[in-house]
């Protein structure tokens, strides 16, 4: 690999250098060093590398100074796979942006109003970002043209194909100007990404960054913009809604450590703390705890720290802002270990911010911002979480000997209603404090000087990062049906009158009659105990394929397509497997969301 370079040795126009600058990154990262000089050449470029490298700058860069301000057509398009990635990528554009008058970015993707991304792309977007389903429904509408695309990006190419956007993706491509430059991204190099980019790219150059120690792969690393009086309430909520079991809360002071330690027990965690004042054997007597997971929350100093080996760390809070760069590497190396994958959260309130910046230009990683999950949030993932252990206890049986609970309370005068509500509130132990209905970021700054991008309040209601947005109405995998050339007259006319029917003709699962569970091929359906079985009222009679189905759930879940498991599609209804982890995600994501157009409900599927 070549030397890293200065962004100031670069050839790059003032406006984004002071941008880069007003980012705080002097240095450019591996795959910015190696990519950015190329694609600013004008050539096709292949580059693998792993989220966290900070390739966004790297095709973002090139594209920013390729356009011709103030010109309205789209001259680039930036493909990705999920709406929480299109709007990361959006917000680092713009920042890029910052200075350079007349660029204008809009971001499209399902779930936001598309008459809203249609009246942003007419005020003249000259760089949309977008998923390929919605990209497919504005082209569709000739609301989107991209017959002067100068530079076209592929993020993430391989989840877009795991996801089942391939035909996507080629209708797309073969929409824009045949001498585009076009730029892959992908962290694996699979026999179908090379397909692709031996289709659509001309003697690309291959730039390959494999991430090093500092910057494991395993750990996602996402920093939070809090009040410094909320800071505890975020640390819980976010220790719930990602129901994580074993966490390790970094302070800076053993005194810290000590308040921390007292609040999270006063909030019915089980922590302990970890500092300077304790004698070896209490030391010692606390590690055991938590490495018997007696103890969920280990509280620590960073001296403390040092030589702590635990295994099976889901997360690392820095509750305050690590004092230097290393220890913030030093502390997040605690999880994601043994190729297991593990979390980073870091808790910045407000002039912590340009610590933050110094951390990310020391390890060079894009940390993202998180929104704070809210109360509702929690409180849905707990719901769901308890509906899973009753049914488990339902399963196993022996519940006569409480029969006559029940019957009990009701002359007690309780009714039904009453008690189920009272054992729920009491196995989940939620009470709406304080801060339950108010907003915790520390960052109210409304950035509009920018706002030509239809889909800016996306980010506001995503969960923990956005891994799981709300309300998602993403259109998915519509290429089963298109066949023909693809550059023919009527490629992209409305079928059948339209496509976007919201009729109800497909069957609720309450209203289909019911018989013995079986698969698509008639043989008694197996139960795996780790999953939960799905019904989704859309099947074959409208073309469904199973790429459709992951491509719909993995896009609104954010859960990676690979995990999801027997998918079995009928004429008017289909079952589909997920983890247990991820159902209540997909109860709560695929509601009203639509799959090649035809809005879905989604239900856990009764016992036969």
């Amino acid at each position: 690999m070549s030397q890293l370079l200065r962004f100031d040795e670069l050839s790059l126009s003032q406006e984004v250098q002071q941008a880069v600058t007003d980012m705080g990154f002097e240095t450019a990262s591996p795959i910015q060093s190696e990519a950015i000089p190329f694609i600013l050449e004008g050539r096709d470029v292949i580059g693998q590398a792993q989220t966290g490298t900070g390739k966004t700058a790297a095709f973002g860069i090139p594209m920013i100074e390729k356009i011709i301000p103030f010109e309205k057509s789209v001259q680039g398009l930036i493909l990705c796979p999920t709406r929480e990635l299109a709007v990361q990528v959006t917000e680092e554009i713009k920042k890029l942006s910052k200075y350079k008058k007349g660029v204008w970015v809009t971001t499209v993707y399902g779930g936001d109003s598309i008459e809203r991304q249609i009246k942003s792309l007419k005020a003249g977007a000259n760089i949309v970002v977008g998923t390929p389903g919605r990209v497919i429904d504005l082209i569709e509408r000739r609301a989107l043209k991209l017959e002067n695309v100068k530079m076209a990006v592929l993020d993430e190419a391989d989840e877009m194909l795991d996801m089942g956007f391939r035909e996507d993706i080629e209708s797309i491509l073969e929409e824009t100007n045949v001498d585009r430059q076009t730029i892959f991204f992908s962290a694996t190099m699979s026999k179908p990404i090379m397909a692709l980019t031996t289709r659509y790219q001309n003697d690309p150059k291959l730039v390959k960054v494999v991430k090093n120690e500092i910057t494991n792969v395993n750990i996602e690393q996402l920093y939070y913009d809090v009040k410094g009086r909320a800071k505890m309430e975020v640390t819980t909520r976010l220790m719930d809604f990602y129901g994580l079991k074993l966490v390790l809360v970094f302070c800076n002071q053993k005194k810290r450590v000590d308040e921390v330690v007292e609040e999270l027990q006063l909030r019915g965690y089980a922590a302990e703390g970890l500092h300077g004042d304790l004698r070896q054997q209490q030391r010692n007597n606390v590690l055991a705890k938590f490495r018997a997971g007696q103890v969920s929350v280990l509280v620590a100093t960073d001296v403390a720290a040092r030589g702590l080996d635990v295994e099976n760390v889901d997360a690392v809070f820095n509750y305050d802002i690590p004092l230097d760069e290393e220890y913030y590497v030093h502390r997040i190396g605690r999880t994601g270990r043994a190729g297991k994958t593990g979390k980073a959260f870091t808790l910045v309130v407000g002039p912590e911010r340009n610590r933050l910046r110094e951390i990310m230009n020391y390890t060079k990683v894009k940390i993202d911002k998180g929104v704070i999950p809210t109360f509702s949030d929690v409180v849905g993932v707990k719901k769901g979480m308890f509906i899973e252990r009753v049914r488990a206890a339902v399963e196993e049986g022996d519940l006569e000997l409480f029969n006559d609970v029940l019957d009990n309370l009701h002359h007690a005068g309780l009714s039904t209603e009453q008690v189920v509500s009272a054992l729920v509130k009491m196995n989940m132990g939620v009470v709406k404090n304080e801060f339950g209905d108010e907003n915790l970021s520390g960052d109210d700054r409304r950035n509009d000087r920018f706002g030509r991008d239809g889909g800016r309040d996306s980010g506001r209601d995503s969960r923990g990062g956005g891994r799981f947005e709300r309300g998602g109405r993403s259109d998915y995998g519509r290429s089963d049906d298109r066949g023909g050339d693809r550059r023919g007259s009527g490629r992209f006319e409305p079928r059948d009158g339209g496509r976007r029917s919201d009729s109800n003709s497909a069957p609720r699962y309450e209203d289909r009659e019911r018989g013995p569970r079986t698969d698509k091929a008639g043989k008694p359906y197996k139960k795996d105990p780790g999953m939960v079985r799905m019904f989704v009222n859309i099947g074959a009679s409208e073309k469904i394929s199973p790429a459709n189905i992951v491509g719909a759930f993995a896009g609104e879940t954010g859960m990676p397509g690979n995990v999801i498991g027997q998918i079995d599609i009928f004429d008017k209804y289909s079952f589909v497997d997920v983890p247990k982890e991820y159902a209540p995600a997909v109860l709560d994501r695929m509601a009203g969301a639509t799959i090649k157009g035809r809005r879905v409900n989604v239900e856990v599927s009764k016992p036969s």
